[in-house]
Parts: C-alpha cells; structure tokens; sequence
C-alpha cells in the first residue's frame, strides 16, 4: 500500500513509520506544522510539534529512506482544535483537545489530503490495534499495552476513517521495548522523553492561558441550595472535581470540605458542594460516533463499559439511544465526570463508539432553599 506516515519526531511514529516500511509498503513521511510560530525548542517534556521535533522527526525519515515533508495545519489547527477549545471553556465544559486533533486534524484534513494525492492509509504511532471480523468489517480495539492504551482518544474515529488507518504498534507490549527498537535502529529519539500537557500550551499553564484568550470576570460562588458562599476572578479557572484555591468564605454546615461539582457560564457562577455529589449516575450526548458497525438495535439498552478519561478506569454500564442522545448509565456512580468530556463506550477491548457530554445526573440529589 502507499502509506503516509504521521511523524511527530517522537519514539513512537518514528518505529511505526519504520514498521511500515518493513513490511513492505511505499512509505512517506509528514510532519504536521500546528503553529505559525512555533517554539524553537521543547522545554523537557512539554508540548510537541516544535522546530526540534521537526528536525528529529526528518532525522529518522532519512534513516529509513523515506521522502520527508512538512505540512502547514496551522489554521485548520487553531479552527478547529484551539478555538474549539475556547469555545468549549467559554461555555463552562471541559474538552480533549486530544481527541479533537485526532478526529479534525489527523484523521479528517489530513486522511483527506493523503486520500487526494493517492494513499491508501495514514499510519500513526497510536498505541491501539485494529481487528477485522468475519465479515471484513473493520473495529477498533484496545492496544496489547493497556498501560499506554491510546484506543480512548481514537474513539471519534469512524468506521470510514478506520478502513484507511494503520497502527503498527498496537501488538507491542511495553514502550520500553519500542525504546529498545529505536535505539537499536540508530533512532536519537529513542530516549526523547514524551510529551505531555497541552501542545498549544507548552508551559503548562493552563489557567494563565485561558484568562489570556477568554478573559476573566468576577462572580459567586454558590452552593447547590443556592446560597452564595464565595466569589471568583474567572470561572474558567475551576475545573469539576477542584477542592483546593476554591475562596470560598462560607463554611459548609457540617464543616466538611466544598468542591466544584458545575460552572455556569451564563450568569458566572461556580456551583460547589460535597464530595459524594461528583458521584454520578447517567450521563448522557449527542455528539455521537461510532468505530465501526453501531449496535443492531442501540434503542434497548446493552450492556458495555465506559470510560471518560484517557487514563481512566472504564466501568460497567448500560447504554441506549434515546431521543438523538447516547445514554450511559454506569453499575457504579463514575466520580467528577464533565460536559465536554468524551464518554467511549467498549464491549470487552473493542471501541464500540463515543459521545461528547452534554450532561450528567448526580447520584445524590440536590436540595433547594
């Protein structure tokens, strides 16, 4: 096959471009340029898409005697990732600017321009496998190395996007042995630590960021009763689940500790409460995608796992389409879930598809004054 392979400059689509290779195909690599001006040089482990990540991405191209490229995404970058993730802030959810790229920029614009200039797959260093059944339809399931399973921020993938798509380390046990791979290779990646936080925001500093590019504004903080307890500076500040840094002026009754359980948006408000009532008991989206073929009859609910974090535990469930929304109903209260998450639905490792929350229902009720 012609594959195009996604090299990011780290370990791991440098072994799976090589992967490609040795196996057979006609491989060319492509460096996504996400940023109009991109750092010159990573700060240790944060952020990715650099000018060095370039140049090692280039480095290992020319080991393995691959044509190299660099694509521009910037604007189709900042449209549909960046300023999706301020949308999202802005309106008080929580996105995955992961799973975004995955499904606007790395599977969407560029299959689309690979599939345009004649490739039969794009080739990634995801750590996730695809499996094909008996009737040549293709799933999406978890990879060998659950530790570094990557199958949760491939979940927006369709079963369109899955027939032109080729993770060659999904049956590799451990990173370290994709490490030792590299290095046996000649790969000066082979010990680049990998990247982590937000690749927009190399530094790390989220919050400073968002106060940056959605502004800040002070309002209440309130309890679930409605009571006003505190006041903030900026409510994109809070994230569900925050204990900590709260200002809260107001003891609870009991004296035990408050946290964010919502951020309204609208009138600019933090919502917080007790721990037991981030314990929720459905949660529900219309975003909806399936990776491949959907239920046979998704109206009656069927009994699946899920999980809404990359790094997640998945958990128990039912779920049915109901009214155009995907409702999950966990066997036990998932704790701290957020709108703007993406909740992936599994049957055992397979990926059976995913939803965007649009909302939740806590497992203790809220009283009102």
């Amino acid at each position: 096959m012609r594959v195009l392979a996604a090299m990011s400059g780290g370990v791991d689509s440098a072994v799976a471009a090589a992967r490609a290779v040795d196996a057979g195909h006609d491989v060319v690599g492509v460096h996504l340029a996400l940023s109009r001006m991109p750092g010159t040089l990573r700060t240790g482990s944060r952020g990715c898409c650099t000018i060095e990540d370039s140049m090692d991405a280039q480095r290992v191209a020319n080991l393995i005697g691959i044509p190299y490229y660099v694509w521009d995404f910037s604007e189709r970058f900042k449209l549909d990732v960046v300023d999706d993730f301020i949308a999202e802030y802005s309106a008080g959810r929580t996105p995955n600017p992961c799973l975004r790229c995955n499904e606007k920029i790395k599977f969407a614009a560029l299959l689309e321009k690979a599939m345009a200039l004649g490739f039969d797959a794009v080739c990634t260093g995801h750590y996730a496998s695809i499996v094909t059944d008996a009737d040549g339809n293709r799933e999406l399931h978890r990879a060998a190395a659950w530790a570094k399973d990557q199958s949760y921020v491939l979940g927006v993938l369709t079963a369109e996007q899955l027939a032109h798509a080729m993770f060659p380390l999904g049956a590799t046990p451990s990173k370290d042995l994709v490490r030792a791979e590299a290095a046996e290779r000649g790969f000066t990646v082979a010990s680049k630590p990998d990247s982590h936080d937000i690749c927009f925001i190399p530094d790390g500093d989220t919050r400073g960021w968002l106060a940056e590019h959605v502004g800040t504004a002070p309002g209440d903080i309130i309890d679930r009763d409605g009571s006003v307890v505190g006041s903030h500076e900026g409510a994109t500040a809070y994230t569900i689940g925050q204990r900590r840094g709260l200002g809260i002026t107001v003891p609870a009754p009991d004296g035990r500790p408050r946290f964010v359980l919502e951020v309204r948006p609208k009138d600019n408000t933090v919502v917080v409460g007790p721990k037991e009532a981030l314990d929720i008991a459905e949660l529900a989206g219309s975003r909806i995608t399936w990776a491949g073929l959907p239920p046979e009859d998704a109206a009656t609910p069927f009994a699946c796992e899920v999980q809404i974090r990359a790094h997640a535990d998945p958990v128990a469930a039912t779920a049915l389409l109901r009214d155009g929304e995907l409702v999950i109903r966990p066997a036990t209260p998932i704790n701290g879930v957020a709108t703007g998450q993406s909740a992936v639905v599994y049957v055992g490792t397979r990926v059976l598809g995913q939803c965007t929350i649009d909302r939740t229902v806590s497992a203790v009720p809220a009283t009102t004054r």
